[in-house]
């Protein structure tokens, strides 16, 4: 089957995610009717009550490409079968119980700042009559279950619901499926005919490896890879996703919340492993950020805007870094990502003969570089011994910079970017 070409999503390595529904008026996890085991028509007061009054499109593409992403997905349908979308097949939309058509509002918004539009699209969808009561339905534990004929209808369904997204909307550049698990695989979700309709459709937009057969991408959630994936021995393109707090939906009294410069990171870790990084944002029930969101965006989107070419574009480097630093490499520059700050001097091994300069990318203030060539023994400051011939040591000021992971840019003589 045929894939689509990812050269934009190497190259933008840095996205947001969106998730929003009803379960964010509930404000306790968008798994919140499974988890509580909660009727239709107890879950139904959220639709009764939805009113998206503070969701601004607008306000939240400018707080993505200025924390520095350059595509963002936002959840058109989760598990609870709810759409943010005008849909001909079903009323349970954001059109008929608020007026407005979400994912229309949202991919004009993203276009507008120049991101990329991707959209997630649940598998699961505990409203539709024809979905399994499974172990993940709130439900469970009621008798009866689902025919055939049954399930049959919902992938109909499904199948109907992929092509008004992608052909109401104009150009979408990927799309997220979740997700397979046992009892609910490929067959059941006609994951062949599913992506058979994306690529007459839309032959160019992204689709992931949640319908449990291979896709464009690979799509590790809450962890973070530590070398580069592959399937069949072959590289692949892959996205970490990760959220501020560990719920997806608004949680309003979750307040493990990461650090940001452990965000930032995390997507450097995932750039100098060829990945990319997406970042959740958990709109409230009346659909703005809150204020922890945005502080952390805002204080990404400071350093992305110093750094941004260490990470657009970049890739993982061959040559092996120091202990607490990570490479990235674009390129003839390689950059050095200090997870820790080291005193005054930073040992640099197989680099010698290589760098005609250096720099904090922060600031582009020179730094001073030794090389240690095995010509001599340098016994002094600059060269302790015990260092391998081939070492480059740099002479970095004795203050930390203030920016969240300061990075050195090396500019190489003949190194090329090796993926």
């Amino acid at each position: 089957m045929p894939t689509a070409s990812g050269g934009w999503f190497e190259t933008a390595r840095f996205g947001l995610f969106v998730h929003f529904g009803l379960y964010s008026l509930a404000a306790r996890h968008e798994w919140v009717r499974s988890r509580e085991a909660m009727s239709q028509a107890a879950y139904d007061r959220y639709l009764e009550r939805f009113d998206p009054d503070l969701f601004d499109a607008r306000e939240l593409a400018r707080a993505a490409r200025e924390a520095g992403m350059r595509y963002a997905v936002l959840t058109a349908k989760h598990h609870d079968g709810f759409c943010l979308f005008g849909s001909s097949l079903t009323d349970y939309t954001s059109v008929r119980a608020a007026g407005r058509d979400l994912v229309a509002e949202f991919v004009e918004a993203m276009r507008a700042e120049g991101l990329r539009v991707g959209l997630y699209y649940s598998l699961l969808d505990w409203h539709h009559p024809g979905f399994p009561v499974d172990e993940h339905h709130p439900l469970r534990g009621s008798e009866g279950g689902r025919e055939a004929e049954d399930l049959a209808r919902y992938r109909s369904y499904m199948q109907g619901q992929i092509r008004e997204l992608l052909t109401g909307y104009g150009q979408v550049d990927l799309l997220f499926f979740d997700f397979t698990y046992p009892g609910m695989g490929p067959e059941q979700w006609g994951a062949k005919e599913l992506i058979e309709t994306v690529r007459e459709l839309q032959p160019d937009t992204l689709v992931n490896d949640r319908l449990g057969v291979p896709g464009d991408y690979v799509t590790p959630e809450q962890y973070q890879p530590d070398r580069p994936l592959e399937r069949d021995g072959v590289p692949v393109l892959w996205e970490a996703c990760h959220t501020l707090n560990g719920s997806w939906g608004y949680d309003r009294d979750n307040h493990d919340y990461k650090d940001p410069s452990q965000l930032v990171r995390m997507l450097v870790q995932s750039v100098s492993c060829g990945g990319n990084l997406i970042l959740n944002v958990g709109p409230t029930g009346r659909g703005s950020l809150d204020q922890r969101a945005r502080d952390t965006l805002r204080a990404i989107g400071e350093w992305s805007a110093l750094h941004a070419r260490a990470v657009h574009g970049a890739g993982p480097s061959s040559f092996r870094p120091p202990t607490s630093a990570l490479y990235t490499q674009r390129g003839r520059r390689l950059y050095l990502h200090l997870l820790a700050w080291p005193f005054n001097h930073l040992h640099l091994p197989g680099l010698a003969g290589r760098v005609r300069y250096a720099q904090l990318l922060h600031d582009g203030s020179e730094i001073a570089f030794h090389e240690v060539d095995g010509a001599r023994h340098e016994h002094n400051n600059l060269a302790p011994p015990n260092q391998p011939p081939g070492t480059l040591t740099l002479t970095l000021p004795t203050s930390r910079p203030d920016v969240l992971l300061p990075v050195v840019e090396l500019f190489l003589d003949n190194e090329e970017l090796h993926p």
